[in-house]
């Protein structure tokens, strides 16, 4: 027959014994009151949860049963039952019928060999390791010893295991023992094992008292040392009076001047010692480096804007026209108005280069940022200030350094973003790219408003490749391929003169036909833009200086020469060269 198991937390006895349980549980309850009404026994057997258990996985497969010697119902419902132990029972087939758990039982015989002199002996060692751990642990013997005169060794094992509070896993193990002298060894190690730990703590609480002493010390010196310089004039306190006349005459709006001066109070209330008021210094230098009102006012001429245009990129007509465009819009407006402009076009075409451009044609700052791979929104968003080693966002930061709220900051591969657990960059890069959104930018680390709407942003990409959300906000502005005769112009009218500086060449001792620029373009390069010619022209140079000591002689690059000195980088047994330089 099966016999009802009475599931107790931290609690494990041993036999012999008569054990008070208070029970205020629905299912204990329910537990005993089933035994009781069919005269059975009952189990105490440990659980694994801290809640009552719902699976038979939560309690342990061995206990202690024993009569239910007196049951008292106490008025608020909870029982008050007093179980004499009898035997250990390993558990078996054990069942939940409604809630209450039952097993089948077999009984742990235990050798009584607590007579003997060596368990005297070990008992005596334990309550003198007992002693030893009451120092730490600042229990009272005095339970301990009377317990060890007038009742049984289970009742004192039982003491200890309660009062060195050992893990109710260890004192399973203990329980299934089958003697008392194996049992109380197994105690003493327990017991030795948690005065050293206590030893271990102890010393390191020490340590860490020593060093606040210390602390306290070096803070009392450094008070005295500040007060010694002030005398002689060498005060290097924090002078948050001049911070705090900063920040009146910034010219950053209310809220952010009101985030300011709640964080000098802090940090005026704090130790000059302490780390938080470093942090909280930082945050207010960060906070007012922001260029709130500082902007690049030089008025918009479109014929300088035409001119610089034209100077810099060869062809691409329609482009610049379109850039032309937008740039009368601003100068009409003074508004950054109109859609967020997005070049698209395969690599070398011009498309960094001719934002470039721009940001020289309005004579502002020009930043350029990266978000190839980018798959972090703390990138433009930045960390809260509770982390460590907080920053502001990839936008704020670009502010900053530009020192101006209205500079051209290129977007570059905007289609190579990426997105992770850690957050979706492109939710808040429309929030940036959106006018009627970005005049309240926010960065986690500033926590205030900023407005973006005077920045000038401008996207590359390398294809279309982009969410929908994303293109809606933006013009996409195709720049096609050149053709021949343009990349013989750009080679013409910057790549050679762009070399030549690069590798210590004087332009006039380069002498090169347009048949031998469109020989390299047909023969060594194979794509849309002109980077590989750039680096073929690159290579020839590089090629001649060596074969001339170092020196850059006049040379005409004809259709011979160059095949001869680009054959060392591509193969010479190979009539189509065109995909080689790709290696290079």
């Amino acid at each position: 027959m099966k016999e009802y198991i009475l599931p107790v937390r931290d609690l494990v006895v041993h036999p012999g014994l008569a054990v008070p349980v208070y029970v205020d549980n629905p299912l204990s309850i329910a537990c005993i009151e089933a035994a009781t009404k069919n005269n059975q026994k009952i189990i105490l057997c440990p659980q694994h949860v801290w809640a009552y258990p719902s699976s038979v996985n939560d309690i342990f497969t061995t206990g202690t049963i024993g009569e239910i010697a007196q049951v008292l119902h106490m008025p608020d419902g909870a029982i008050h039952a007093v179980i004499r132990t009898t035997h250990i029972v390993n558990l078996s087939n054990i069942e939940i019928n409604n809630g209450l758990f039952s097993a089948e039982i077999t009984p742990v015989e235990i050798n009584d060999d607590s007579g003997f002199e060596q368990t005297i002996a070990l008992r005596d060692k334990v309550a003198e390791a007992m002693q030893n751990l009451s120092v730490h642990h600042k229990f009272k013997m005095e339970k301990l010893h009377a317990i060890m005169q007038n009742y049984p060794l289970p009742a004192f094992v039982d003491s200890v295991i309660q009062m060195a509070n050992i893990d109710t896993e260890i004192a399973v193990e203990i329980l299934k023992m089958n003697n008392w002298q194996t049992k109380l060894m197994a105690l003493l190690e327990q017991i030795l094992l948690s005065i050293e730990t206590a030893k271990i703590e102890a010393s390191i609480n020490r340590r860490v008292q020593s060093q606040m002493e210390n602390g306290q010390k070096q803070a009392i010196l450094q008070e005295k040392m500040r007060a010694i310089q002030k005398e002689m004039g060498e005060d290097t306190e924090i002078n948050t009076d001049s911070i705090r006349k900063q920040i009146e005459k910034s010219a950053m709006p209310a809220e952010a001047k009101e985030k300011a001066m709640s964080e000098l109070k802090r940090m005026r209330a704090m130790s000059p010692m302490s780390q938080e008021g470093g942090l909280l210094k930082t945050y207010l230098d960060e906070l007012l480096a922001m260029p709130w009102d500082k902007s690049d006012t030089m008025p918009i001429d479109l014929q300088k804007a035409r001119a610089t245009l034209d100077s810099e990129h060869s062809g691409m007509s329609s482009v610049k026209e379109r850039i032309l465009e937008h740039i009368a819009v601003m100068k009409k407006t003074g508004k950054n108005r109109g859609s967020i402009l997005c070049f698209v076009g395969a690599p070398g075409v011009g498309k960094t280069s001719l934002c470039k451009s721009i940001a020289n044609a309005l004579s502002r700052k020009y930043a350029r940022i990266s978000l190839g791979g980018i798959s972090d929104e703390s990138h433009f968003r930045g960390h809260r200030k509770t982390y460590i080693g907080a920053q502001c966002g990839r936008i704020m930061d670009t502010l900053k350094r530009c020192k101006t709220n209205n500079p051209v900051i290129v977007l570059d591969e905007i289609d190579k973003m990426g997105r992770d657990w850690r957050g979706d960059p492109e939710a808040v890069l429309l929030e940036i790219l959106d006018p009627e959104q970005n005049k309240t930018f926010r960065d986690h680390y500033l926590e205030v408003d900023f407005d973006l709407s005077n920045v000038l942003f401008i996207a590359t990409a390398n294809s279309l490749n982009m969410s929908s959300a994303l293109k809606d906000r933006m013009e996409i502005i195709e720049i096609p391929a050149y053709s021949e005769s343009e990349k013989i112009n750009i080679a013409r009218e910057h790549l050679i003169k762009r070399a030549a500086d690069d590798n210590g060449w004087a332009p006039n001792n380069i002498v090169i036909s347009d048949d031998a620029i469109l020989h390299i373009i047909r023969e060594y390069t194979s794509e849309q833009g002109v980077r590989e010619l750039q680096r073929e022209i690159s290579s020839l140079l590089r090629r001649t200086l060596l074969e001339n000591n170092g020196e850059d002689i006049k040379t005409e690059f004809t259709i011979d020469k160059i095949d001869k000195l680009l054959s060392v980088h591509h193969n010479p047994n190979t009539n189509n060269k065109i995909g080689f330089s790709a290696r290079l």
